[in-house]
């Protein structure tokens, strides 16, 4: 009686470790795509009010960094460009008085050609007239120049201020630090009053609606794994809690790779596996880094 019962439990462990390896075609561990939020200037934070495990949403303001400083700056900096701009000369104003001058000898070379003409007057008052009138066009000509390079300067420099003016702005907007992807927050690495740098991490957001199961398979079982293939994806909870869901294998790997000391494979003798993406939409229970099962 005693050896009956070996043999049956015996074939009861045989059976259940069959039914086990029948159950999964590989395995792996939930992931999902992580985005570090990092400062991309320096400061204190003056607000940081998000929590992990809070839900963010793309765009949405999660921290400020002082600004107070660039602010001055550009306060300045407009002040730089209202002082440049109102020194630019008034060409059209400057060069009346000029031009008057030119007017008035134009009519007195023309009635001193009409008296020359009558004999009135001599060669060389109409030719002073004309020489004074050559000389006022000289002189129009090199206070425009002269005034057309200073207004060119000048408004090079007001353009340059406007750069910087620019440059300034878009360091206040990165001092207002937005949610890249609407997601959960996973970790927070800074709080309000601490200093920020440049590329100094903030805060990992995960987007947990769509996870993938990252798992291995074997070069046999390749030939049944194509990209868009749909499978079943089943994630363990312990004991005998499990819950199935339906899977899309959005990448397979180009080259193979070591088997990971914490990947079961359905050939335990398998040294090289291929990973695979499986994408799964999440309803809520599944977590990163939670152990999973494929089924083809």
């Amino acid at each position: 009686m005693k050896k009956t019962f070996t043999i049956l439990a015996a074939s009861a462990v045989l059976l259940t470790a069959c039914h086990k390896e029948a159950s999964y075609d590989a395995t792996g561990i939930f992931e999902a795509t992580t985005v570090t939020v990092s400062a991309e200037t320096a400061g204190k934070i003056t607000e940081f009010s998000i929590s992990e495990g809070d839900t963010v949403r793309l765009g949405q303001h999660i921290a400020s960094i002082d600004s107070t400083l660039l602010t001055l700056q550009k306060a300045q900096m407009l002040s730089q460009r209202m002082s440049a701009e109102s020194t630019s000369p008034d060409i059209s104003a400057q060069a009346a008085s000029l031009r008057s001058e030119i007017a008035h000898q134009e009519s007195e070379l023309e009635r001193q050609t009409r008296l020359l003409a009558s004999g009135a007057t001599t060669q060389k008052n109409h030719d002073d007239a004309e020489a004074r009138l050559r000389t006022l066009r000289s002189q129009l000509t090199g206070l425009l120049s002269t005034l057309t390079k200073n207004r060119t300067s000048i408004s090079d420099n007001s353009e340059a201020i406007r750069y910087q003016i620019g440059q300034i702005d878009e360091n206040i907007a990165k001092c207002r630090i937005t949610a890249p992807l609407t997601g959960t927050v996973l970790e927070k690495y800074a709080e309000a009053g601490e200093y920020a740098m440049p590329g100094k991490p903030l805060a990992r957001v995960a987007d947990l609606n769509d996870i993938y199961l990252r798992s291995y398979f074997t070069a046999s079982q390749l030939a049944d794994v194509k990209i868009g293939e749909k499978v079943t994806v089943i994630a363990d909870f312990g004991g005998d809690r499990q819950y199935e869901y339906p899977g899309t294998v959005i990448w397979i790997a180009e080259e193979s790779e070591f088997t990971p000391k914490s990947i079961q494979t359905r050939d335990s003798r398998a040294n090289l596996v291929y990973a695979v993406k499986i994408a799964v939409k999440n309803d809520g229970r599944l977590k990163l880094g939670q152990y999973g099962e494929v089924r083809l």
